[in-house]
């Protein structure tokens, strides 16, 4: 099985998790930092101090055969208050790297929001708040007039995870649990601000591309209940429904609709009604994207509950402590037939190839990209100073021959980028859960390149997946 010539065999990354320098050279403060403190949770500095080393995390791509790097913006070291004064040392910083990147033929795919929304506007409801989305616009359209150099860019990172998990399950800040609205409202008010700055973009002639990056993740029912069947159509509006029609269509259906306002219902929350200006953006934005992002790490299997919510986040990889059954939405079950990670995610290919051929019948995916997928795992240096990670390369190579069947049947992806390109921190789940080509001594920050990393290379040159 062969990749195109111009395929893209990427790495990705993310600056609240890579970066460190969270209080270096005016940045300002983000929801995470409070939410660490308040909670004794992880330290965000130095993560893998990408900040200081990334030069030579992008001489390892080089070295590797990785020729596309996602990296994100972090908002406050843009504008430290979210809004207002600009902080020019984090200007430069952005510049010097993607200037590094491109110089070494690495191409710079650019994310604006990747879960680091300033702290003030976090507190104050997040997208959910119309002035938030506003200040999100703003500080958008500054980024594309500076940063001329850039040509690939991402609206946002995981509208849905970012949504469900600051307010159903409260694993992010600001820690809320069963607030069902508010990630509704959350979800419309990203994809609206996504639908503005792409609208902004191709208005004015910027060169380049841009797209979105959703979460879109299979959602299967157990068996052949219908009550079961329904457990998952309802799960998959809120979670890839409202994100997929929005972006796509540009519109809600009237069947993602019903589902979604069923879930606030028997929650005790008004119905979502979208605003008209809202959806006017949304129509007008939908024939104009460039590319879907489809970050992926697992399918679900669901069956019909009724009673009160309860979900427990596993986020210290000790297998068989997830739980997750939510009203009016299901109860998730983990099959028994199905491998899963020490994180209970459940590992399944072929949920990656539905999802990509679903997405692939609206006329407007003219192009994806896999943004992220890989396995977290507990690692450690051998005594050759590598990681034999077998397990990740399987992974990766049974996600590849999906992406490469579903191009045989008339997709058009363009592009794989593994999470992540080294180890870095693991917002809920901490230091101990890595994901990278190559491996991080997080004491003394050296990197060490993994057996995936060469095995990337060879692949990446042959364009041959065995």
């Amino acid at each position: 099985m062969r990749f195109s010539d111009d395929f893209v065999f990427g790495g990705a990354t993310a600056a609240y998790q890579c970066e460190g320098a969270t209080k270096e050279d005016g940045k300002g403060l983000v929801c995470w930092d409070v939410y660490y403190d308040e909670t004794n949770g992880y330290n965000p500095d130095p993560a893998s101090d990408f900040y200081h080393k990334y030069k030579e995390d992008i001489d390892n791509c080089v070295k590797f055969g990785i020729n596309g790097i996602r990296i994100s913006i972090a908002w406050t070291r843009i504008f430290p208050k979210g809004y207002g004064e600009v902080n020019k040392q984090g200007v430069d910083h952005y510049h010097e790297l993607f200037k590094y990147a491109i110089d070494n033929g690495v191409e710079p795919y650019v994310t604006l929001h990747h879960f680091d929304t300033p702290y003030l506007f976090n507190k104050d409801g997040d997208f959910s708040n119309k002035e938030v989305e506003d200040y999100f616009v703003e500080y958008a359209k500054f980024c594309l007039d500076e940063f001329t150099e850039v040509k690939k860019w991402a609206t946002f990172n995981e509208i849905w995870p970012w949504s469900v998990n600051q307010f159903v399950t409260g694993t992010f800040p600001p820690g809320e649990k069963y607030q069902f609205n508010k990630t509704v409202s959350n979800i419309h008010g990203m994809l609206t601000a996504h639908a503005r700055v792409l609208n902004h973009f191709k208005d004015s002639g910027k060169e380049g591309e841009m797209g979105v990056i959703h979460s879109l993740e299979t959602y299967y029912s157990i068996d052949d209940n219908e009550e079961n069947i329904e457990a998952a159509k309802r799960y998959d509006a809120i979670a890839n429904g409202l994100a997929i029609e929005s972006v796509l269509l540009g519109e809600y259906t009237k069947e993602t609709l019903d589902r979604v306002n069923y879930i606030l219902k028997v929650n005790g929350f008004d119905e979502f009604k979208p605003g008209e200006k809202d959806l006017e953006e949304m129509k007008k934005a939908a024939p104009k994207i460039d590319f879907l992002g489809i970050n992926s790490y697992q399918a679900h299997w669901m069956k019909e509950y009724k009673g009160e919510n309860v979900h427990h986040h596993n986020g210290t990889g000790d297998k068989g402590t997830f739980e997750s059954r939510l009203k009016g939405m299901g109860e998730e079950v983990k099959r028994d037939d199905i491998p899963k990670t020490d994180w209970d995610w459940s590992i399944y290919p072929k949920g990656l190839y539905d999802m990509i051929m679903r997405v692939s019948q609206y006329e407007n995916c003219r192009k994806i990209y896999i943004t992220e997928n890989g396995i977290g795992i507990k690692e450690e240096l051998n005594e050759n100073n590598t990681v034999e990670d077998d397990a990740r390369i399987d992974y990766v190579s049974k996600h590849l021959e999906a992406v490469l069947k579903a191009n045989e049947n008339g997709a058009n992806v363009k592009g794989y980028f593994l999470w992540s390109l080294m180890d870095m921190f693991s917002w809920s789940n901490g230091y101990n859960k890595r994901y990278g080509f190559f491996f991080v001594d997080f004491k003394t920050q050296k990197r060490y390149p993994k057996k995936s990393a060469y095995w990337w290379k060879e692949l990446s040159e042959s364009k041959e997946l065995k």
